[in-house]
This record gives C-alpha cells, sequence and structure tokens, in this order.
C-alpha cells in the first residue's frame, strides 16, 4: 500500500500479539536485529522509514512527506494493511518520535509505547552550550551543504555515520564493520543520505521540537501507557531531562538504564525486550 506515494520496506515475523519496531537515524530496521529474536511469540513488524534502507526516497516537500506526523501516516496504514490489532509500538531516537504522533493521531491503533529519548519536556535547556555542542548535526542537515559535502559519497557516508555510532553509544559498545558496511550500502547511493536528513529539514529535530513545545491541558496528554527507558551515557539526553514526563503523558513509567548509550535495540535490547513483553 503507498501512502502519500512511498512504499514501505519492511520485515513482518512470528504469530501472536503485535509489536511495531521503529528505527533511529542513523539506522535502518536493521537495528532491531538483536532484539526481535527476544520476542518470542509474538508478530514483530519492523519497517524502514520513509527515505530510509529500501523504503521509497523522494524529492518531495520534507516538511509535507517527512516530518513525524507523515511518516507515523504511512506506518498507521502498514499496520491497517496486515491486520495488525493494536500493536505495542516501540521506538528510539526519531522512532521515540514517529511512535508519539502515531500514538496522538491514531489512538485506536495503538495499544501502549515503550520508547526511548527524544521525550517532550526538555524546553530550553537545549540550547544551553552543552547541548549545542552535541546538537550540531541538525542545524548541519538543514543546509544544503550537507548533502553536497557526503550524499552519494560512500567514504564520506562511512566517515560521518561511524562518527555517530562510536560518540551516542556507551561504553563497551562498538558497530561492527559488516554492520557498518551494511549502513553505507543503504546510506551511501545518490539520494540516499538527502533522504535520510529530510527528517531534519521537516523540523523533526530536537531543538525545533522543542522551540514549539508547550505543555498541553491534562486531558490533552499523550494517553498510550508509555514506558520511556532512560539510558545513562547517551549524550544528546541528560537524565535529568526526564523530570517533566508527567505533563505530556498521562499513563507513564520510567525506567533508567545503566551503563548503556543512545542505541537501544543494540545495546539494551534485553531490557527493551522484557518491556515490550510486560506492555502486552
Amino acid at each position: 500500500m503507498a501512502v502519500d506515494g512511498f512504499e514501505l520496506a519492511y520485515d513482518r515475523v512470528g504469530s501472536g500479539p503485535a509489536v511495531v519496531l521503529l528505527h533511529g537515524w542513523p539506522g535502518d530496521r536493521t537495528d532491531y536485529r538483536e532484539l526481535v529474536p527476544r520476542l518470542g511469540g509474538c508478530q514483530v513488524l519492523v519497517p524502514d522509514l520513509r527515505g530510509f534502507g529500501e523504503s521509497d526516497k523522494h524529492a518531495a516537500d520534507p516538511r509535507s512527506q517527512y516530518d513525524a506526523v507523515a511518516q507515523a501516516r504511512s506506518v498507521a496504514a502498514l499496520i491497517g494493511e496486515l491486520g495488525l490489532r493494536r500493536p505495542v509500538v516501540a521506538g528510539y531516537d526519531i522512532g521515540s518520535r514517529i511512535a508519539q504522533a502515531l500514538a496522538r493521531k491514531r489512538p485506536e491503533l495503538v495499544k501502549a509505547l515503550v520508547i526511548t529519548p527524544p521525550v517532550p519536556g526538555v524546553g530550553t535547556r537545549v540550547f544551553a552550550a552543552g547541548p549545542l555542542r552535541e546538537f550540531w548535526y541538525q542545524s548541519f542537515h538543514r543546509l544544503p551543504l550537507a548533502g553536497e559535502l557526503i550524499d552519494g559519497k560512500p567514504e564520506a557516508v562511512r566517515a560521518y555515520l561511524r562518527h555517530f555510532w562510536a560518540h551516542w553509544s556507551g561504553p563497551g559498545f562498538e558497530l561492527a564493520e559488516a554492520d557498518l558496511d551494511h549502513l553505507v550500502s543503504v546510506y551511501g547511493p545518490a539520494g540516499a543520505f538527502t533522504a535520510s536528513i529530510s527528517w531534519y529539514r521537516a523540523g523533526g529535530g530536537t531543538a525545533a521540537a522543542a522551540l514549539s513545545e508547550t505543555a498541553p491541558a491534562p486531558g490533552d496528554r499523550l494517553a498510550a501507557p508509555t514506558t520511556v527507558l532512560w539510558p545513562e551515557h547517551d549524550p544528546l539526553f541528560p537524565r535529568d531531562w526526564s523530570d517533566r514526563l508527567g505533563e505530556f503523558f498521562s499513563d507513564v513509567r520510567l525506567r533508567f538504564v545503566d551503563g548503556a548509550g543512545h542505541f537501544a535495540p543494540l545495546e539494551y535490547p534485553d531490557v527493551m525486550a522484557a518491556e515490550i513483553l510486560a506492555a502486552l
């Protein structure tokens, strides 16, 4: 099924209660290769989001086709096409934002959320000196220069992606060269890197979201039962930014994950799987 002209590539395995897993940047659906085997007894759907992996990539207006609402439309259509009944939706990085958008726009489709940052509540703290040193890439991605320097140049893609996978991960985690090879194979072709950063050009970055962030009225808080997993060593999202979750979610539980960094499904798949199964 095409939505807005986009077809999503996906993996679907197993049978039983439904789970949908949404990946981050700079990754694709293979980010969940360690998590899926831990969800035995579940029907697991893992798509490549719009502009990523093997899904369609179009030179469309990013503001209307690559933001969280547009990405959520594709995920909702895929859930409907495959006949999944109220899945638990899990996501990290941009997958977290898209999972939240899906639960807001189509609450009847979502049983529960299991997400890691980003989550709302950051506010103006994102503009302090420390966070600005980390979020530089989001402003860079909005410049035409980003594509000119990196797009269609596999060695540049390799160096750029390696930086984030090394810098954002926790101690003891290192992305295998074979896995980096795979990411270069999907981010390296002409147009692929530019498609992936259309998320940021659509205003999907954390700093952009913080500018328009206002706590909703109690009755308008996100209603789906939500578990937020917050790792210890994610340089983008310090733990003290978890203090406002109750202003945005009506049913939320926070769990700190020690010793881990940003890449949730690869750094702490056991914890993530346990929380998904509990949500089911």
